[in-house]
């Protein structure tokens, strides 16, 4: 019958529920703010050794105690009597149900329109926004747009110090940008230790996302360490806004960068990091990029056109031409990785150019040198 069907599946249900809640998420939790913390390349062998080490620690010990073990999900010949036969019949079928229920949720996730809150604020308010966004590089994949539709969700949050932001394994709705004050972030290593002090925040840093883009719990805590102006940014729009678009930049980027030499052989994390860093510039004809002697705080890819380096090798003559660089070359990185002046001038010939904005990262320093 209908209710006995339903009764079965409740009950199972409940059994799933109870064996995820106490057994899966006490694990997958710790592990999920490792990873997030550590980042390793060698993420499998990450989570093989944390699972080795984590056997004899109190946390597990507290999941093994009492486990009444495994249920056998099959239905044998014999409880076959005591099953609803429809439910028989629905697990016969599961696999294809499955598939096309995959189907429908991927085409009805697709028709849902999002619709983004608006915060009233004066125009002051929405231009610190802007100005405080163009620092932060989690929204550097938006358009002018997306820009937009970011500000007019953000709302101001007064937090007055020694007041606690965010706090370590909470869940997280929000992202922070700091207009002003000072937070500090710390981070519970293990239960009985003291909290391990990562960084201070400033104006115009950005904290939170990890809990949004992973749908992880929070990884540290983060308390006012001065009287703070925060905008918060809910998690709808976040999702729908700026984890999308930065996703999208992936994509569009990702061939065109797996195509520059010097990152034929990094690894994808690696080329995640880059993806999100980069922000186009286009250069006309005749515009100058770098000059020789200036200091450097950016380095340059370029995507299509060509630009051309000059440099002073004779005071009493004409700057020479020394390096023409075309689609795939890569050029500046040497001011930032020596902190010396600019060793060139390069000049661009009508081209679209990509700049990284963290470019003293583990995947520049390995770049061979260029200009």
């Amino acid at each position: 019958s209908t209710q006995s069907t339903w009764d079965y599946y409740k009950s199972k249900m409940d059994n799933h529920s109870e064996y995820l809640k106490g057994k899966v998420n006490p694990l997958l939790e710790p592990l999920m703010t490792e990873l997030l913390i550590h980042k390793p390349s060698d993420a499998v062998g990450f989570i093989i050794n944390w699972l080795e080490k984590s056997k004899g620690s109190k946390e597990v010990k507290k999941i093994q105690k009492d486990d009444p073990g495994s249920e056998e999900e099959n239905i044998t010949d014999q409880e076959e009597d005591q099953v609803p036969e429809s439910v028989i019949a629905k697990k016969r079928i599961s696999s294809t149900r499955k598939a096309i229920s995959a189907e429908v949720d991927g085409d009805l996730g697709k028709q849902v329109k999002f619709i983004p809150r608006v915060i009233p604020k004066t125009e002051d308010q929405n231009q610190r926004i802007r100005t405080k966004l163009q620092a932060c590089f989690i929204f550097n994949a938006l358009d002018a747009k997306e820009i937009e539709v970011v500000v007019g969700a953000m709302e101001e949050k007064q937090v007055k110090t020694g007041t606690r932001v965010i706090t370590q394994k909470d869940e997280g709705d929000n992202l922070y940008v700091i207009d002003s004050g000072t937070l500090t972030c710390v981070r519970q290593m293990a239960p009985d230790q003291e909290p391990k002090f990562l960084k201070d925040y400033q104006p115009g840093e950005a904290f939170g996302e990890l809990a949004l883009l992973y749908n992880a719990p929070r990884a540290a805590t983060i308390t006012a360490k001065t009287d703070c102006i925060l905008w918060s940014l809910d998690r709808a729009t976040f999702t729908n806004i700026v984890k999308n678009a930065a996703m999208k930049k992936r994509s569009k980027y990702e061939e065109f960068l797996k195509s520059v030499k010097i990152f034929g052989t990094v690894e994808n994390y690696e080329l995640m990091k880059v993806m999100d860093a980069v922000k186009p510039m286009e250069y006309k004809a005749g515009e100058v990029l770098i000059k020789e002697g200036d200091e450097g705080n950016i380095f340059f890819l370029l995507e299509s056109g060509e630009a051309i380096a000059t440099k002073n090798l004779d005071p009493a003559k004409p700057p020479q031409e020394v390096m023409n660089y075309k689609k795939g070359a890569y050029f500046g990185e040497l001011a930032l990785l020596k902190n010396t002046p600019r060793a060139a001038t390069v000049t661009a010939k009508t081209c679209l150019l990509y700049t990284s904005p963290s470019p003293r990262d583990a995947t520049l320093s390995r770049m061979p040198s260029s200009a």
